[in-house]
This record gives C-alpha cells, sequence and structure tokens, in this order.
C-alpha cells in the first residue's frame, strides 16, 4: 500500500502533467502575471466573475512542477467560488504554507476551510526556497482580484 507521501506525490505529478484549467480567457478578463525571479517561473492567470463568484478560471506559464501544479490545483479549487471564499482560501494555504499575514503575525488555520488536494504541498514547507514557488500562483490571483 503506498503511503500518504506518495499519494501526495502523485497529486502533484499529475496537476504537472495534465494542469487543469490552462489557458486564456478573452479581455477584459481580468488578468495578472506572477513571476519569481530567483528561478524563473512564471504564472498567469485570467479570471471571469459575475456576481461575486468565480465562473471561469485560466492559468499559463512556465516553470517547476512545484509552481505549476500549485497553480492547477488552486484553479480547481477556486472555480465556482464566492470571491470571499476564495480570498480566505489564499489565507488558509499561505498559513499552510508559514507565510505570515500582511502584519507579520502566523496565520491561524480556520477549521472551516477545507483544502482538499491542496494539501499534497504542505511538505513544500521543508523546503523553505520552493515555498516562493507554490504561492506564486495564490499571489498571482490575488492580483487578479484586485482588478474585479
Amino acid at each position: 500500500m503506498a503511503g500518504l507521501e506518495d499519494l501526495y506525490r502523485e497529486i502533484i505529478l499529475d496537476h504537472h502533467r495534465n494542469p487543469r484549467n490552462r489557458g486564456e480567457l478573452p479581455p477584459p478578463a481580468p488578468h495578472a502575471v506572477g513571476h519569481n525571479p530567483l528561478c524563473g517561473d512564471e504564472i498567469e492567470v485570467y479570471l471571469q466573475v459575475e456576481d461575486g463568484r468565480v465562473t471561469d478560471i485560466k492559468v499559463g506559464g512556465q516553470g517547476c512542477s512545484i509552481s505549476q501544479s500549485s497553480a492547477s490545483m488552486m484553479s480547481q479549487a477556486i472555480k465556482g467560488k464566492p470571491v470571499a471564499d476564495v480570498q480566505a482560501l489564499v489565507r488558509r494555504f499561505k498559513g499552510m504554507m508559514s507565510i505570515p499575514d500582511a502584519d507579520g503575525n502566523e496565520i491561524e488555520p480556520d477549521p472551516e476551510v477545507k483544502l482538499g488536494d491542496l494539501e499534497a504541498l504542505q511538505g513544500v514547507v521543508k523546503y523553505p526556497v520552493r515555498i516562493k514557488c507554490a504561492i506564486l500562483g495564490w499571489n498571482t490571483l490575488l492580483e487578479a482580484l484586485e482588478q474585479v
């Protein structure tokens, strides 16, 4: 029987090999580009928001398996959700990645916000240099949401 770590590794590899919601949305879709200058990863996020809900998301870019898998998993997790729930999920994900809030405080996990398959990325915390890869898509998503 495969261990939990093997299962998580398989989820990440699956999203890297078969990224979900890949592509672009036509203008005037809110759009943001994130870049990690340390490693060259790039993520593009396109959103369609109607009545306060993310009705569609497309993700593009290139980079390592962690950045691309995280963006793919993020796109699946937020599609169809109200913007407020998306923002709560971003906060919860960053908390899992040990990223402090805007005031520098540790983010307390909200048990109401479920991460599901996103928990597969929790092992990235062991490699601090890779955390930026995992959160690149999430930060780019927040930039795109600012345009809504």
